[in-house]
């Protein structure tokens, strides 16, 4: 990089707007993480880790800039009985292994995959995320006593509320009066003052764990280097690599419609897993893209790697020398600043879509939304959305499948076939031939379809066969180069004869 082309480019970076932005990230990821590594039954220290190094390395080398990464629930959740069973130690290790497979993918370029996500399964990806993070909200109006679960009532419970009140009013009325200073930082600070100064007693961070320790060290996971071993990790590490990938890649699709630019998805996958091998030999519980803080980093005007670079860096210096301070910050302020996340998340101009798309998008984002919201598993919701809106696609495109039918000056019959000839379609296809009544010579004119798989030629094969038992001629006409290419693969199954057409030189859309 030129030295020209580098001051073009800091030219760019608002500094205040991305210092600011990375404070306001690390305060809200603060107890997000802590909260997720207790879920696992792991130090609140792993989760803080996690948190740094996730966040650090794929701000610096991620194929996203602004979109931030940490300790995310989606990816521990998956690590929560190998834990149990085998100990922090194979947490460790299975998260340096989920790293390699997130390479792999990058490697391999399989991250562009994302883009194929329809919109009705974005919509109901973000939706019922919404719903999720608002509700793991409500969580914090919960205490634990002797180890027994209750709600907060009394005057702890308005007393969370109205703080939680105060900070979503300041959020929201803000941005109204200036957008110098990102409104969740200052509701923060103005929550946190107004508990200090009026020495309220209501729920802090530092009720959830302490978080003042150390650098995290490097060492090697201290497991059995055995195939066993092996067979034990291997299963939880492509799952949480996975959910881990997916959560990231839809993070990145959103943050690229927000920026009105566009990331690299294989980059990422690259910086995903270097960050997840390094958490891995650092004692961190690895984790992905989070959604939310992402938000709260564009909200705040991050647009660059330096939001979430210093937001990293803030969680380090919170956890070497700044943990008595943050542990002082009351909960209600995070929690309003995450309600308010949660509302501008929720896609809200879906209920005025939802008259005018087709019901099978409708039902899609739905059912996406409700396994989200039910199950907790974002992967598990994004890949059903998207098996059910493929066999919906299959399904609409099967009933397309027609035929014309004529006689031509010759004396042989001409099948002019319309739409895609695939798995979905082919039995419709075989319905409309009158092999018993047809003359000797058929032509099949598939100038107006497609030969698309496996499925299709086999049905080629099938009507082409049944002619020749009546030792009738069947003749293809109008193929589109792929279609020939398909058929010359398959010459083992099926020998065809294709009628020459000089001038048909167009692939039929």
């Amino acid at each position: 990089m030129s030295i020209a082309e580098y001051l073009k480019f800091n030219q760019k970076i608002n500094y205040k707007n991305e210092i600011l932005a990375g404070l306001t990230v690390a305060m809200t990821m603060i107890p997000e993480s802590l909260s997720f590594a207790i879920l696992a039954g792991l130090s609140p220290l792993i989760g803080l880790y996690g948190a740094f190094i996730m966040g650090i390395v794929t701000a610096v080398f991620g194929g996203r800039p602004a979109m931030v990464a940490g300790g995310a629930g989606a990816t521990v959740i998956t690590l929560i009985a190998l834990n149990a069973t085998y100990g922090e130690q194979y947490i460790f290790a299975a998260v340096a292994l989920a790293g390699v497979f997130q390479i792999v993918v990058g490697v391999f370029k399989l991250g562009r995959f994302v883009r194929l996500i329809p919109q009705p399964v974005m919509y109901g990806f973000l939706n019922g995320l919404a719903v999720v993070i608002f509700m793991s909200q409500i969580e914090q109006f919960k205490s634990t006593t002797n180890g027994i679960t209750s709600w907060l009532s009394g005057t702890p419970f308005y007393t969370m509320a109205g703080l939680t009140l105060i900070t979503v009013l300041i959020v929201y009325f803000f941005p109204k009066l200036t957008k110098i200073i990102p409104a969740s930082l200052v509701a923060i600070l103005v929550t946190f003052l107004l508990v200090i100064g009026f020495h309220i007693d209501t729920k802090t961070v530092g009720d959830i764990a302490s978080i003042k320790g150390e650098l995290p060290s490097f060492h090697i996971p201290s497991v059995p280097f055995t195939l066993e071993t092996l067979k034990i990790i291997l299963p939880y590490s492509i799952i949480m690599g996975s959910v881990g990938l997916i959560e990231t890649l839809l993070t990145l699709t959103l943050v690229d419609e927000v920026t009105e630019t566009k990331g690299s998805s294989n980059k990422e996958c690259l910086a995903q897993g270097a960050a997840n091998i390094t958490n891995g030999f650092f004692g961190g519980m690895g984790g992905c893209a989070m959604i939310a803080q992402t938000f709260v980093n564009l909200d705040a005007g991050s647009r660059s790697r330096l939001g979430p670079a210093i937001g990293a860096i803030t969680i380090l210096i919170i956890i070497l020398i700044g943990a008595p301070v943050i542990e002082k910050i009351p909960m209600a302020a995070l929690v309003g600043v995450m309600m308010m996340v949660a509302i501008s998340t929720f896609k809200w101009g879906f209920f005025k879509l939802i008259t005018k798309m087709p019901k099978s998008d409708v039902f899609v984002s739905i059912l996406v939304a409700i396994i989200t919201i039910v199950l907790h598993n974002l992967a598990l919701a994004v890949f059903v959305g998207v098996i059910v809106s493929a066999l919906v696609f299959a399904w609409d495109n099967a009933k397309r499948i027609r035929a014309r039918k004529f006689v031509d000056e010759n004396g042989r019959k001409i099948y002019e076939i319309y739409g895609p000839l695939f798995f979905g379609s082919t039995s419709t296809f075989l319905e409309k031939f009158e092999i018993n009544s047809d003359p000797r010579i058929i032509v099949i004119d598939l100038k107006e379809s497609r030969i698309v798989d496996m499925s299709a030629i086999e049905s080629l094969h099938i009507i082409t066969s049944k002619y020749a038992q009546q030792d009738k001629i069947v003749i293809f006409r109008h193929l589109s180069k792929d279609s020939i290419r398909l058929l010359e693969n398959a010459k083992s199954v099926i020998e065809v004869n294709i009628e020459e057409d000089p001038t048909y030189n167009v692939m039929p859309k």
